[in-house]
């Protein structure tokens, strides 16, 4: 069979089909990558081709074995996949917008111009923070853990919480579109290995809640007053006032920032 005869045989709907498949495969790929997720679908891979090998080499133990091992190991990859499972359920689950409720545009330069401020000053004067931005994805369970506050986002406010030996200065502050929802909020810590060991547990819980939500998260170092960004998993070190404001800026309204490309990089 030549490849105009194949050519003959496929239809529109096969190559939807393909595209469809094609654009699966790629985004679970995307929200894998540079997880635990990654090195277990290469475990189990090996799996697969050791019992494939198994059986055509007639080892009918080692077969057996291996067999009874993917067969059993279907709960357990659930169980093992469940953040990832859970990720990419969100993903889907996502509008296109980046907040579930609507921004007033209005509101979008002062608040980011707020934010930054009190960034800026934090920063100069070497006090620790961490701000986290909710998303789609709800961070309820999280607000909880902290002391409810439901205030407008202000520079003086933000100063205020992380003043040390304050009642609220240890945790994260969740702001939820313009508004200070809570402060003090005890956020999971990334276990990732590749976070360089400089790097102490705020920065870790900025990392972990990035990787359990679509949220953006800004920290201040309280030794080096350096700036730090984390989104999916991943840390932008050392940022200056002009990028945070762009990168705040994009989140809140996209649409007027899309001549300016930012990703984050650098370490995980």
């Amino acid at each position: 069979m030549n490849i105009q005869e194949i050519l003959n045989y496929i239809r529109i709907r096969d190559i939807v089909d393909i595209f469809i498949i094609s654009v699966i495969t790629y985004n679970c790929l995307k929200i894998w990558r540079g997880t635990r997720a990654e090195q277990l679908a290469k475990g189990i891979l090996v799996v697969l081709i050791l019992t494939k090998l198994s059986e055509w080499g007639e080892f009918y133990t080692l077969y057996w074995l291996l067999e009874k091992i993917m067969t059993w190991g279907i709960v357990g990859v659930l169980i093992i996949f469940q953040p990832e499972l859970r990720r990419g359920l969100e993903f889907l689950g996502r509008s296109s917008s980046p907040f579930r409720g609507g921004v007033d545009t209005q509101d979008v330069v002062p608040t980011v111009k707020e934010v930054v401020d009190a960034m800026g000053s934090l920063s100069r004067q070497k006090i620790g923070a961490l701000v986290v931005f909710e998303r789609q994805t709800g961070l309820n369970e999280f607000v909880e853990t902290g002391t409810r506050v439901d205030g407008e986002v202000s520079s003086g406010l933000l100063i205020n919480i992380f003043i040390p030996n304050t009642p609220l200065h240890d945790g994260a502050v969740i702001i939820r579109n313009n508004r200070i929802v809570a402060a003090s909020c005890f956020l999971p810590l990334s276990d990732s290995n590749s976070i360089s060991k400089e790097l102490g547990t705020r920065h870790r819980a900025g990392i972990g809640i990035t990787e359990k939500s679509d949220c953006l998260s800004v920290m201040v170092s309280e030794e080096t007053g350096a700036i730090s960004v984390a989104e999916q998993g991943k840390i932008s070190r050392y940022v200056d006032l002009d990028t945070l404001t762009t990168i705040l800026s994009k989140l809140y309204a996209p649409r007027l920032t899309n001549q300016f490309k930012f990703k984050l990089g650098g370490e995980k």
